[in-house]
């Protein structure tokens, strides 16, 4: 089976991403940012991050990322419901995580995190669908319920 080439999404000053940090204890998470301007050599680009402060605490958390752990904001997908091992994006610690739902109670989800073995309870304006994009001529988003 041929493997298949995926071109990278392209970013200009002002677009709206995420990025998926590669940081020991930060895996699995994406950070909403926006692009200030893409340096030299096109790949690396400076992002400004939406809740991510400074550690003087003076503004927003402004850094290099590699396009590699940069996409584009994923669409809104409203879900009515989420199901038993659903795999879904919480909002915590300033960032979306990657987990599966365990369990609910009413409007509230148990999430799952593989990745630390932690579960938590969030209320569902707090959980999203986790979407991957598929990278191409015309770049897709995919809803992921399992993986």
């Amino acid at each position: 089976m041929a493997a298949v080439l995926q071109e990278m999404p392209r970013f200009r000053s002002g677009d709206l991403v995420e990025v998926a940090s590669r940081k020991e204890g930060f895996e699995g998470s994406y950070f909403e940012a926006t692009v200030v301007e893409q340096l030299a050599g096109g790949g690396k680009f400076i992002v400004e991050y939406k809740t991510l402060l400074r550690n003087d605490f003076s503004g927003p958390l402004t850094e290099e990322a590699p396009v590699e752990e940069m996409r584009p904001r994923p669409p809104k997908v409203a879900a009515a419901n989420f199901g038993m091992y659903d795999v879904v994006d919480a909002f915590d610690n300033d960032g979306w995580w990657v987990g599966k739902v365990t369990g609910w109670v009413g409007n509230k989800y148990y999430v799952y995190f593989e990745r630390t073995g932690d579960e938590i309870m969030y209320p569902k304006s707090r959980v999203r669908v986790h979407q991957e994009m598929v990278f191409g001529a015309n770049g897709k988003w995919v809803c992921l319920y399992s993986l």
